[in-house]
C-alpha cells in the first residue's frame, strides 16, 4: 500500500472509531468472484455483441435492449426510455430499506475507426463506427457486476438497492446529464463506475468540463462563376469563424482546449453553399472558464456571420462538469482492486499483444497489466458525463487494463483490443472490483456516511446543480448528418 493510500485510508477510518475500512468477509469476496466467473461466457457475449453493433450516441437501440433484457432476465425491475432518452434505462433490485448503490453502464461507439479485432490495421467494410473507448466492455462488465451483487444480496439478506443506470451517448451527447437533471440520482448513496484503459488504478482527480455544440450558417446559393455576386457563402461564415477562434486561443486561460470539425461545407465547388456547419468543443477543468470561453466562441460566430452577410444559429449539444473526486470511496475501491488483482493473460493474449505493440506511439512493459496502481489525483485531459453524476451523489471509478499498455483511447488499436479476449480479461477484473466495492459499502453504513460528509464538504454550502446544457431536450440527432434543410 502506498503512502498516499495509507493517508486516505487513515483519514476515512478516523471519522468512525468502528473502523470504516474493516476488511470484508472472505466469504463475500469468494462468492462475488465466483458469481462473476460463472458469467464469463455471458460477459463475453454481451461485450462482443455490442462491439459488433457499434452504435453511436442515442442510436444504441440494440445495445441498450441487450443489456436491459439481461438484467430483466436476472430479476431486475427495468424502466426503459428514462429522462427522455429512448436508449437510456434504469434497472433495480431492492430488498427492504437500505442504501441505494448505483452502477453506471455505457455502450455508445465513436464515429469512424471501424476495425476488426486483429493486431494490425484492418478496417471493417460497411461499418461506420467503432468502440474506440471500450464502452462495449464498460456496459457488459457493469451489468455482470450488478447481477453478482443482486445474487449476493439475496443470499445474505442484505437490505438496500443495487441500481444500474444504462446511460447512452457519453461521447459528446452528455446522456448522464439528463439523468441527473431528472433527479434520478437524488436518493443514491454512492455511484460506482469504471472505464477501459491501458493500466489499472483508481482516481480522485478532476476531468475536463466542456461545452460542445454546432454552429449552423445559412446564406444564399448561386452559381459560383456566373453569378458569384448574387451568393452569400455559408462556408465563408464557417471559415471566418474558425479563423477568429484560432486567434482567440492566445487569449484564453492556460489549459483551455478548443477544437472543431467542419461537418458540412457544401456539396459542389461551383455552387455557393447556402448551408454550412461546424462542430465545436471547449474544455477546461474550471467550469466557469468553459462558460466564459464558449461565450467568446459564440461571439466569433456572430461576427463571422456579420462579416459574410450570412445568418448563424448555435445548438449546444453537450455540456459536462469536471469530476468531483471522493477519497473515502476511492480507498474502498482501490482495496477491492488490490484484492481482485490485475488481468491475467493467456499465452495467446500475450502473443496478440506482442504483435500490436510495435504499432503503438508509446510502448510500455506488457507485464504492467498485473499492477494494481495507486489512488491518483491528477487532472485528466478528457471529459465525461460521469462528472455530472459526481455532483449529484458520492462517486468513484477506476480504470482497468483492457488494452495493451501504451494504447491511446480513440484509436484503432483500442477498437481491436475492445473486441478481443484481452479486453474481456480486463472487463472481468472490472466486474469483480465493482461487485466487491458495492458489497463493502452495503456492509459499511459508516463508510457511506464518511463519503457523504466529504461530498457535502467539497460541493460547498448552497450548491445548486445547473446543467450546462440548460433546459434543452436530449439531442437525439446529434450524430446524424446535418443537411441544409435543417
Amino acid at each position: 500500500m502506498t503512502l498516499k493510500l495509507r493517508l486516505l485510508v487513515a483519514t476515512a477510518a478516523a471519522a468512525f472509531p468502528v473502523a470504516a475500512l474493516a476488511a470484508p468477509a472472505d466469504n463475500d469476496q469468494a462468492a462475488l468472484s465466483q458469481s462473476v466467473d460463472k458469467r464469463e461466457a455471458s460477459l463475453s457475449r454481451l461485450a462482443r455483441s455490442i462491439w459488433e453493433y457499434s452504435e453511436v450516441g442515442y442510436q444504441e437501440t440494440k445495445s441498450s435492449a441487450l443489456l436491459a433484457d439481461e438484467l430483466q432476465k436476472a430479476g431486475f425491475s427495468v424502466q426503459r426510455g428514462v429522462a427522455g432518452m429512448p436508449t437510456a434505462f434504469t434497472a433495480s433490485f431492492k430488498r427492504g430499506e437500505g442504501p441505494v448503490i448505483a452502477i453506471l453502464a455505457e455502450y455508445d461507439a465513436l464515429p469512424g475507426l471501424a476495425q476488426d479485432a486483429k493486431p494490425e490495421r484492418s478496417p471493417v467494410a460497411g461499418r461506420i463506427a467503432g468502440h474506440a473507448c471500450g464502452h462495449n466492455l464498460f456496459g457488459a462488465a457493469s451489468v455482470t457486476a450488478a447481477i453478482a451483487v443482486k445474487e449476493w444480496m439475496a443470499a445474505n439478506n442484505i437490505a438496500g438497492e443495487v441500481r444500474v443506470f444504462g446511460s447512452p451517448a457519453e461521447e459528446g451527447g452528455s446522456g448522464k446529464v439528463y439523468l441527473v437533471r431528472a433527479g434520478l440520482f437524488d436518493d443514491v448513496a454512492a455511484t460506482l463506475h469504471w472505464h477501459p484503459g491501458d493500466e489499472n488504478g483508481v482516481s480522485v482527480g478532476a476531468s475536463q468540463a466542456n461545452i460542445s455544440g454546432k454552429f449552423r450558417f445559412r446564406g444564399v446559393a448561386s452559381h459560383a462563376s456566373a453569378a458569384p455576386d448574387k451568393g452569400r457563402s455559408a462556408l465563408d461564415g464557417v471559415e471566418v469563424m474558425n479563423v477568429a477562434t484560432n486567434y482567440l486561443r492566445e487569449h484564453v486561460p492556460i489549459g483551455t482546449r478548443i477544437h472543431y470539425v467542419v461537418t458540412n461545407g457544401g456539396q459542389a465547388p461551383n455552387v455557393v453553399p447556402d448551408f454550412a456547419e461546424s462542430y465545436y468543443y471547449v474544455r477546461s477543468s474550471d467550469v466557469d472558464v468553459v462558460r466564459s470561453v464558449w461565450g467568446r466562441v459564440t461571439k466569433a460566430a456572430e461576427g463571422a456571420a456579420m462579416a459574410t452577410d450570412t445568418k448563424v444559429d448555435v445548438e449546444i449539444t453537450g455540456g459536462v462538469y469536471a469530476m468531483l473526486g471522493n477519497e473515502a470511496l476511492a480507498a474502498v475501491m482501490h482495496r477491492s482492486l488490490v484484492t481482485v488483482g490485475g488481468p491475467r493473460w493467456t499465452a495467446e493474449d500475450r502473443a496478440w499483444a506482442e504483435r500490436i505493440q510495435p504499432t503503438l506511439p508509446t510502448q510500455r512493459a506488457l507485464d504492467s497489466i498485473s499492477e494494481t496502481g495507486t489512488v491518483t489525483a491528477e487532472t485528466g485531459g478528457g471529459s465525461t458525463d460521469v462528472a455530472d453524476v459526481s455532483w449529484a451523489s458520492p462517486t468513484v471509478g477506476l480504470r482497468v487494463a483492457t488494452w495493451v499498455p501504451g494504447t491511446p483511447a480513440h484509436s484503432w488499436q483500442a477498437v481491436a483490443a475492445s473486441g478481443a479476449s484481452i479486453g474481456e480479461r480486463g472487463a472481468l477484473v472490472a466486474a469483480k472490483t465493482l461487485a466487491l466495492t458495492a458489497a463493502d459499502l452495503f456492509r459499511s453504513p459508516e463508510m457511506l456516511a464518511t463519503a457523504r460528509a466529504e461530498f457535502d464538504r467539497k460541493r460547498g454550502d448552497g450548491f445548486r446543480y445547473q446543467a450546462l446544457v440548460g433546459d434543452r431536450a436530449p439531442p437525439l440527432d446529434y450524430r446524424k448528418a446535418s443537411e441544409g434543410s435543417r
